[in-house]
C-alpha cells in the first residue's frame, strides 16, 4: 500500500506510528521526488546562509554602530533574528493551508519570497531597508514545516531515517555553498575591479551574492512543477502508466483521507504530551542551534584587541563552507547507520551533548590568540570545534523523526509541523539577538574576560538534557495497519 494511504482505522487520539514486534524489510525511498524535494529546499540555505560571511561587515560600513565595533553584534542579532520573528507569525497559516490546498502552492509562494527579499537585501543601504528585506522573507515564508510534512507523507518507519537525514544534508550543502558565495562573492568590485568596475558596485557592493542567491531560488521555483503533489487529497487520481484501474481498496481509501481532511481539526485537541514533548525539543534544539551560528561569524569576524579571530568575510565563508560541506558528507554516510546502532533517542542525546564542549572552544580559540599561539594551533581548535558540531547536528534529523511520529494522523501533519515551526521560529529569532547583545555587552564590560556568552548558554543546554529524558525510548511503527 502507497506510504500516502490514511486508515480508516486511524483516530485523532492514535499516534501515527503503531508498535509492533516485526522487523520489516525497508521500503526503497521514492528517489526521483526526494530528489527534487532537497534540491527545492537547498534553494533557501543557499540564500538564508549567504548573508552570514558579510553580515558584520555590511552593519560597519552602514556606520549603524557609529564606529563601535563591539555594538555589531547588536545589530547583527537583530537583522539575523527578524526573519524568524516574522515567520513565526505566518509560519503556521501556511502549514495549516497547505493541508487544505496542498503543499505544492505554498511552497512557491515561500520560493517567491526568499527570492524577492534577497534582491531587496542585496539593494539595501540602510539599517530599515535591511529590516523590510527580512520581515518579508520570513512572512511569505511556510516551507521548512510543509517540507517535512512532505518528506513524512514519502516514507514509512522502515526508511523514516534515511528520508530524514536528507533534511540537514540538504541544508548542510546548501550552507556550503552559501557561505562559500556570500564569502566569494561579496564586494566584487575589489576582487574583479576590471568587471565590475561601475558606479552601482560601488553603491550596492553585496548585491552579487544576493542576485545569484535570488536566481538560484528562481530555478527551484521552477523544479516545483516536477514534484507531485503529497497531500491525499490534492493527488490526481489518474491511473498508472500500465492503464491499471484504481482498485476498490484504493479508492476506499482516498475517500476516508478526503472525508477525514475535510474536518478542521481544533489546534487544542493536539496539544497532548506526546506532541508536546518532542516539540519542546526541537524548540530548545532550535534555539542553541542558531545560537551556534550566530557566534561563528561574530566571533570569526571580531578584531583581535576584544578576544575574536579578526577574519574577513572570504576567511569567514571558506571556514562555514569547510564545515558545511564535512557535516553534509557525515550525515549522509553515517546517520541513518548511527540510528540503527544506538537508536533515535540516543543518537539524539549524543548531538545534544556535544553543545558545551562547542561553547568552550570559543574561549580556548580566544586565548590561544592573545597568547600569540602559533596559527596553526588556531586552525587545529577551529577545525576541533567544527566537527564537535558535525556531531551536535546529529541531533536535528533525529528530532524530526519523533515529531513526525507523534502525529495522530496524517491529515494533521502539516498543522504539527507547522506548530513546530512556529515555536522554532521564535527560538531562532530570540537566539540571534539574545546572543549577540550578550557577547556584545560581555565584550563591552570584560565580564568574565568578554567570555560571559558562552557561559550563560550553557544554562539552557543542561535544561535541554534534562527534558530530552522524557521522549520516548523507541520509535512505534506507523505501518503495522497498511
Amino acid at each position: 500500500m502507497s506510504v500516502f494511504d490514511v486508515q480508516g482505522s486511524e483516530t485523532e487520539t492514535s499516534p501515527l506510528l503503531h508498535g509492533t514486534t516485526q522487523t520489516k524489510q525497508k521500503t526503497p525511498l521514492p528517489k526521483l521526488q526526494i530528489g527534487i524535494l532537497m534540491l527545492v529546499q537547498m534553494a533557501e540555505p543557499i540564500a538564508c546562509m549567504s548573508i552570514y560571511p558579510y553580515i558584520n561587515q555590511l552593519i560597519r560600513e552602514l556606520d549603524i554602530t557609529g564606529g563601535n565595533d563591539a555594538a555589531v553584534g547588536y545589530y547583527a542579532g537583530i537583522i539575523e533574528s527578524l526573519f524568524f520573528i516574522s515567520e513565526s507569525l505566518t509560519v503556521l497559516k501556511w502549514s495549516r493551508l497547505s493541508d487544505r490546498i496542498g503543499r505544492k502552492p505554498v511552497l512557491m509562494i515561500g520560493l517567491f519570497g526568499v527570492g524577492l527579499s534577497m534582491l531587496c537585501f542585496g539593494l539595501s543601504n540602510s539599517f530599515w531597508t535591511l529590516v523590510v528585506s527580512r520581515c518579508i522573507c520570513g512572512m511569505l515564508n511556510g516551507n521548512s514545516g510543509v517540507m517535512r510534512s512532505m518528506m513524512g507523507e514519502l516514507t514509512d518507519s522502515t526508511n523514516m531515517a534515511q528520508g530524514f537525514a536528507l533534511i540537514p544534508i540538504t541544508w548542510c550543502f546548501g550552507g556550503f555553498f552559501g557561505f562559500l558565495m556570500g564569502g566569494t562573492l561579496a564586494r566584487p568590485q575589489d576582487h574583479w575591479p576590471n568587471l565590475f568596475a561601475g558606479q552601482f558596485w560601488a553603491k550596492y557592493p553585496y548585491f552579487l551574492p544576493c542576485a545569484v542567491a535570488a536566481s538560484i531560488v528562481s530555478v527551484s521555483f521552477m523544479f516545483v512543477f516536477l514534484l507531485e503533489e503529497t497531500l491525499a487529497t490534492k493527488r490526481k487520481r489518474n491511473s498508472n502508466a500500465r492503464g491499471e484501474q484504481l482498485s476498490e481498496e484504493y479508492r476506499s481509501n482516498e475517500s476516508v483521507s478526503e472525508n477525514m481532511a475535510n474536518v478542521t481539526v481544533p489546534l487544542r485537541s493536539l496539544l497532548i504530551r506526546s506532541i508536546i514533548i518532542p516539540l519542546a525539543n526541537q524548540t530548545f534544539l532550535a534555539f542553541l542551534d542558531i545560537c551556534i551560528f550566530a557566534l561563528m561569524p561574530l566571533f570569526y569576524s571580531t578584531p583581535h584587541y576584544l578576544g575574536g579571530l579578526g577574519f574577513a568575510p572570504q576567511t569567514i565563508g571558506l571556514w562555514m563552507a569547510l564545515f558545511g560541506i564535512i557535516d553534509g558528507l557525515f550525515q549522509a554516510l553515517f546517520f541513518a547507520k548511527i540510528v540503527d546502532w544506538l537508536g533515535p533517542k540516543r543518537t539524539f542525546y549524543t548531538g545534544i551533548s556535544c553543545f558545551i564542549p562547542i561553547m568552550v572552544m570559543f574561549p580556548v580559540m580566544s586565548w590561544l590568540v592573545f597568547s600569540g599561539g602559533a596559527d596553526y594551533m588556531v586552525s587545529i581548535a577551529l577545525l576541533c570545534q567544527l566537527l564537535l558540531i558535525v556531531a551536535w547536528d546529529l541531533s536535528l534529523a533525529s528530532i524530526l523523526m519523533f515529531i513526525t511520529a507523534s502525529a495522530p494522523t496524517k491529515n494533521v501533519l502539516g498543522a504539527i509541523n507547522g506548530m513546530g515551526q512556529m515555536t522554532v521560529s521564535i527560538a531562532r529569532a530570540v537566539g540571534p539577538m539574545f546572543t549577540g547583545s550578550i557577547f556584545a555587552f560581555s565584550k563591552d564590560h570584560n565580564i568574565l574576560g568578554g567570555h560571559a556568552v558562552f557561559v550563560v548558554l550553557c544554562i539552557p543546554a543542561v535544561g535541554m538534557l534534562w527534558l530530552a529524558a522524557y521522549l520516548p525510548k523507541e520509535l512505534q511503527n506507523r505501518d503495522e495497519d497498511e
